[in-house]
Order: C-alpha cells, then structure tokens, then sequence
C-alpha cells in the first residue's frame, strides 16, 4: 500500500492575479535622457554644444566687422556647429544600442520596442531644443558683449517667427539623424550617411539645377536641404511651407516609417 502526499497549493490573490502597469512613458524617457549622457562620445557631444556655441560666438566678436556684430550673425556662427552636433547626437541615441549590444535587454525589460523608440525620439527632441536655447542664449550673451567691445548699437533684429523656424530647422536635421539611425541601425554607418545627406546631396542637386531647366523649379519640391535653409531665412511663404512638408515626407517621414517597420520585426542579437 502506497501514500499519496498531495502539496497544496496557496489559491491566486488579487496581487499576483492583477496586471502589472507598464513602465511609464517619463521613466523610459529619462532612462534615454540618461543613456545619452553615461557614455564618453556622449558627454563630449553634449558639452560640444556649449563649447562650440562660446568658440563661435568669440570669434564673430573678433574677427566680424563692427557694421554686422547683431544678434542674426550670432545666432548664425552658433547655428552652424549645432547643425552637425544635433544630428549626430540623435543618430547616436538610436544607434547605440545595437553599437553596444544592449538591444537584447533593453527590448526585453520593454517588449513593446514602440514604446522604446518613442522615448528615444522623445530624449532626443528635448537634448535638441535644450541644446539649441542654450547656443542661442550664449549668441545673445555674446551679442551684449560684442556690443559693449565695440561701442556698436545693441541689435536684436530676429524676431520670435524667425527664432521658431530656427529652431524648427534644428529639430527637422535631428529628425534626418533620427531616420538615418533607425533605417541603418549602425553608428559609423549613420555617421557617414547623414554627411552624404548634409554634404553631398546638396552639391548634387544643385549642379543638376545649374544646368538643367527642368530640375530649377523641381529643385524646392525634392531636395529637403534646399526646403530647409529658407527656415533660417526672414518671409516664408505658403508655397515655401508646402515644398518643406512635400520634401520631410519623402526624406524623413517615409523612410523612418520603413526604418520603423525593421526594428520592430527584426530579430535582435
């Protein structure tokens, strides 16, 4: 004869049957906001932006004729680096995951890699409107300063419309370094794809409308470069805006939304 021992059970509770809640959008978005500030190239990119923005800023007082030291020249000398700087430092937030094989546990500990890729967007356009109010508050600083150097009339001659496409024209380059990371997924990779995008692209285009006449009034409706500088410009029309959203569609937003669809099918290793 044989006992039986039966092992009892405890019955489910109302805390291990309830659904756990997501982790919350803000935490994902400092968890980001944290990633791209942890790491060396990190670090030496966002300090770039204030550093940049005081070399640029030094160096229209220095060398600019007294007639142009105005708030546009320098918000101008700090636009140019922060061009570059931005678009990298999204490219970055994107692409160092799977540079340093983190992917597996950060879509572990977050299934939905949505969710991932949003806060990652989220942190960048923070860093990027962050990063750019800083510049242009060191142009304004170095804008008093020139002045008071020179013996020039203080100028503020950028008004709020035009301080807004600036600054949308910054968050439009993030967006291209943002598309390029998602769609390659490789930081050298990206890198070198967003200066052929910022460098070479625009030299082609153009060369193509120096000499051709059919590609001079195509030029605006395809080249996202040609569409973009006119933010930095005074008198955007309608025609204007409608070649810029014509052109972030078939260069940012389409291929991002392809991008989008391979990070979140494809297997991560």
């Amino acid at each position: 004869m044989t006992a039986t021992v039966q092992t009892a059970t405890a019955p489910p509770t109302r805390e291990t049957t309830r659904p756990r809640a997501p982790i919350p959008l803000t935490r994902l978005v400092g968890v980001e906001l944290t990633k791209m500030f942890d790491t060396r190239s990190g670090f030496w990119l966002m300090a770039a932006v204030g550093l940049l923005s005081l070399v640029a800023t030094a160096s229209v007082i220095a060398f600019a004729p007294d007639p142009v030291i105005t708030y546009d020249a320098f918000a101008q000398a700090v636009g140019i680096p922060m061009s570059i700087i931005l678009p990298i430092i999204a490219i970055l937030s994107v692409t160092g995951e799977y540079s340093q094989r983190t992917a597996l546990s950060t879509f572990a500990l977050v299934p939905r890699r949505g969710r991932v890729i949003g806060a990652k967007a989220v942190a960048a356009l923070i860093v990027g409107v962050a990063g750019m109010l800083v510049a242009l508050g060191v142009g304004a600083l170095g804008n008093v300063v020139g002045s008071a150097i020179t013996g020039v009339d203080l100028v503020w001659d950028i008004s709020a419309t035009r301080f807004a496409t600036i600054l949308l024209a910054n968050v439009l380059g993030m967006a291209i370094g943002f598309m390029l990371g998602v769609v390659i997924r490789s930081s050298p990779g990206a890198i070198v794809g967003y200066f052929v995008f910022a460098l070479v692209l625009p030299g082609v285009f153009g060369t193509l409308a120096a000499f051709q006449d059919w590609f001079l009034d195509l030029q605006p409706w395809v080249d996202v470069n040609f569409a973009m500088t006119r933010l930095y410009e005074d008198g955007m029309t309608g025609e204007m805006w409608a070649q810029l959203g014509v052109t972030s569609l078939i260069w940012i937003f389409v291929p991002m939304a392809i991008g989008l669809r391979f990070v979140l099918r494809s297997e991560v290793k």
